[in-house]
């Protein structure tokens, strides 16, 4: 029995070109525009270390943002089957990219950081939160995609007042 497969479109259009073109490295912008359907352009360029705009989105941060974002939402589903009532969530993950003498590179990890506030009771306590981070880690697809570590460094659980 296969399980259901979900489709994904994204168009990505390099708006760099100017007057020149690739003629040299230098010579062209690593700007571009990331194209979902039925959304907001989202503005992309490379990182900065490699010739990028600092205003726009690139490819490393957008990455580690998925896998951050990923967990919280399994997070999130799993609080509300458990009973937990969140009341808020932020993440301030982490990634290191490490890159090549010759160029290529790889991410060696990502380490997310979340921060849970949580209505007091029974369930709000950093043991519960730990089972719910685990499963929601082995339940993101992302995390699950990847071929190196995802790191969870959770910060104790606050009680909202």
């Amino acid at each position: 029995m296969s399980g259901a497969l979900h489709d994904y479109t994204a168009t990505v259009r390099w708006t760099g070109a100017g007057e020149r073109g690739t003629a040299s490295y230098t010579a062209y912008s690593r700007d571009h525009d990331v194209l979902l359907p039925g959304k907001p352009a989202l503005p992309g360029s490379s990182d900065p270390a490699f010739r990028g705009d600092p205003q726009r989105f690139s490819p490393e941060e957008l990455f580690v943002a998925s896998l951050s974002q990923c967990h919280m939402l399994w997070f999130l589903h799993l609080a509300a089957e458990s009973g937990l009532v969140v009341r808020e969530y932020t993440d301030e993950a982490t990634g290191t990219m490490r890159v090549e003498a010759r160029g290529e590179g790889q991410f060696t990890d990502v380490t997310l950081h979340p921060r849970v506030v949580a209505d007091a009771g029974e369930l709000a306590t950093d043991e519960h939160l730990a089972v719910l981070h685990h499963r929601a880690h082995a339940m993101c697809f992302i995390a699950r995609s990847v071929n190196f570590p995802v790191l969870l460094e959770p910060i104790p659980v606050r009680v909202a007042v």
